[in-house]
């Protein structure tokens, strides 16, 4: 039987642009507080191990089972804490920007490569395309993966609320602050309209010529807000009712009312 509560942590970061140890020891610091808390889920930003330094990807790229997703997968299990973030990835020669998500086993429960790339940091230039999304049966219920650019896309969100029954979205990001309106907007859009609990974790302060704008939220199926960060560091903290999903579903049928026929 899925759990139906749970406690997930956002460990917002300021990440230091190419220095993998340095952002390693403050999110070991963010994971130990969160598994403090007694946490079962943290979330960690975009690319948290290097920032977007993507003309050195392939230098920083690691195999899925090595590297960086190695030792994360070692924090898991240390700290008895699911773990989900993404680090840049090796992939038939090619770097991937790769949200993976570790149990707190340290199990690799899953892997989601970012869909859409953003034009706007040159993402399509140094990174490979991920071709699928990734929704998975985790103790909590079935969560959906996204990173970033693709809160913009609510096709991706319809599908893990409407094929895969997903009940939790997670989404790590480096969302610049110039644009954190739109972000908070989003991130409420994306839960209402599909009924679900959206989990986001953003990167705070400037790393690499760029503001990030922190705001790392929890909203529930409501669209309500239950946790919200400022524009520093920090970790948040909040108790989820995953049975939620199944009481604001049953109060308004919207997947019962969509028309596919109809959008084509």
């Amino acid at each position: 039987m899925a759990m139906t509560q749970i406690t997930v942590s956002l460990g917002q970061m300021n990440i230091e642009l190419g220095d993998v140890d340095k952002n390693f020891e403050r999110a070991e610091q963010l994971i130990e507080g969160a598994a403090q808390s007694a946490s079962d889920l943290v979330l960690l930003p975009e690319l948290w191990t290097t920032g977007y330094d993507l003309e050195n990807a392939l230098t920083y790229a690691d195999d899925l089972h090595a590297g960086s997703f190695a030792r994360l997968s070692a924090l898991a299990e240390e700290y008895r804490i699911a773990i989900y973030g993404s680090a840049l990835e090796r992939a038939n020669g090619a770097a991937m920007n790769c949200a993976a998500l570790h149990a707190a086993d340290g199990r690799l429960a899953g892997a989601y490569r970012k869909i859409h790339l953003f034009r706007l940091f040159d993402e399509h230039l140094w990174l490979g395309e991920g071709a699928s999304p990734t929704a998975l049966g985790m103790p909590w219920g079935v969560t959906g993966l996204s990173i970033c650019y693709d809160l913009r896309f609510p096709e991706l969100f319809r599908r893990y609320a409407v094929a895969d029954e997903a009940k939790l979205i997670l989404l790590c990001a480096e969302w610049p602050l110039a644009r954190v309106g739109h972000w908070r907007a989003l991130l409420k859009a994306r839960a209402i309209e599909n009924q679900c609990y959206v989990a986001a974790t953003n990167a705070c302060g400037e790393t690499g010529g760029t503001a990030f704008g922190g705001h790392s939220m929890l909203i529930d199926p409501w669209g309500e807000v239950l946790i919200e960060g400022g524009e520093d560091e920090e970790l948040l903290t909040a108790e989820i009712d995953l049975d939620e999903v199944n009481r604001v579903r049953m109060k308004i049928p919207v997947f019962e009312d969509r028309r596919p026929d109809a959008y084509l």
